[in-house]
C-alpha cells in the first residue's frame, strides 16, 4: 500500500492542497465560476504524470446534497 503524498512532488501537492482549501474557504460562500473549472485542469495537470491514474476520466463538479447545499465531487479514476 502507498500514500499519495509519496507520489507527488511537494511543489505539485502544496499547488493542489491550495486550490482545495480555496474550494473549502469559499463551500458556504458560493464558488467563484472558473475556480471549478480551474482545480480540474490542475488535477488533470497533475495526475497525467502518473501512469497509474487516467487523467482524462478525472471529473470535478459541484453536486447539491438533500440540504440543498453544494458539494464538491471529485473523482480520479485508476487504470
Amino acid at each position: 500500500m502507498f500514500g499519495l503524498g509519496s507520489l507527488f512532488k511537494r511543489k505539485s501537492r502544496d499547488i493542489a492542497k491550495q486550490r482545495l482549501m480555496l474550494v473549502l474557504s469559499y463551500e458556504r460562500q458560493g464558488l467563484p465560476p472558473n475556480v471549478v473549472d480551474q482545480l480540474k485542469e490542475d488535477l488533470i495537470s497533475l495526475f497525467s504524470k502518473y501512469p497509474q491514474f487516467d487523467a482524462s476520466g478525472i471529473d470535478v463538479a459541484l453536486k447539491k446534497n438533500e440540504e440543498e447545499r453544494e458539494e464538491l465531487w471529485i473523482s480520479i479514476p485508476l487504470k
